[in-house]
């Protein structure tokens, strides 16, 4: 373990300790809003209900999400609707899955599709991701064996995309998406998976893990604050740039630094 101390620190703030962990697959589940506050500030509807698990539902009502901590199954369940050409999908996510990387599901929910043909494997690939030849079913394997991604085809149209990690102290997660699911979500997904940047936790909220790897950090929660305003700010900037009248966008914007996220390292 190392430690790393921000400078400047304002007056009147107490630097709060946290903690850089990778694999980011086992770093625990995080605070949900990080999921949460993005969906919201891209105009989705909150329709939690009091008792009941938190719920989202997409501005054109096509696509719902629920968190549920606890209970049979805990985590998150996204549903979509069936579209032309395509028959509704779920997925599922459990509890402790790092909503670093349901957010790369979910962000994905909120952003146009790139133009070229989603690939799943190319993520893992890029990161090296090992594909083992003696498997009953096509997977893939992060190079410390922690995490995993795999593909079961079935002849009775059960197919299935199943991912997770695993410890041997039994931390993990497992989390299975329908064939019917996009396939741009679950690169997505992938992508955010296999990221070697680490994710920031705060003390008491890492999980005890042999296979993680953390850095102590001192954060001031000025900066804390300003890192989740940045995502949120981006989030409501594209969901007005893709919404607003053409006639009403600026012809041009200055590129802008966005500081990073709770699972970046900051720069100085």
């Amino acid at each position: 373990m190392s430690k790393k101390q921000w400078p400047s620190w304002g007056h009147g703030e107490q630097a709060q300790q946290h903690y850089l962990v990778e694999p980011r697959a086992l770093a625990g589940g995080g605070d949900v809003r990080h999921v949460h506050a993005f969906l919201r500030a891209c105009g989705w509807r909150d329709k939690t209900q009091r008792g009941g698990p938190l719920a989202l539902q997409s501005p054109d009502r096509t696509v719902r999400i629920e968190y549920q901590p606890a209970g049979m199954p805990g985590g998150w369940t996204i549903q979509g609707a069936a579209a032309p050409g395509r028959d509704a999908w779920w997925a599922h996510l459990g509890a402790q899955t790092p909503v670093e990387i349901v957010a790369g599901f979910t962000d994905a929910l909120t952003q146009p599709r790139a133009a070229h043909a989603p690939n799943v494997w190319a993520p893992l690939r890029e990161q090296r991701w090992r594909r083992p030849p003696e498997t009953e079913h096509v997977t893939a394997t992060s190079p410390d064996g922690s995490a995993w991604v795999q593909y079961r085809p079935s002849a009775g149209g059960g197919a299935m995309w199943w991912s997770g990690a695993q410890d041997r102290q039994g931390n993990g997660w497992v989390a299975q998406f329908t064939p019917s699911t996009p396939l741009h979500l679950v690169e997505a997904f992938t992508a955010a998976l296999a990221s070697p940047e680490p994710v920031m936790r705060p003390l008491g909220h890492v999980p005890h893990s042999a296979r993680l790897r953390t850095t102590s950090v001192s954060v001031l929660p000025s900066q804390l604050g300003a890192w989740q305003q940045a995502r949120i700010t981006a989030a409501r900037a594209a969901t007005w740039a893709s919404t607003a009248p053409r006639n009403a966008r600026p012809r041009s914007t200055a590129a802008r630094h966005h500081a990073p996220t709770g699972g970046a390292r900051a720069r100085h």
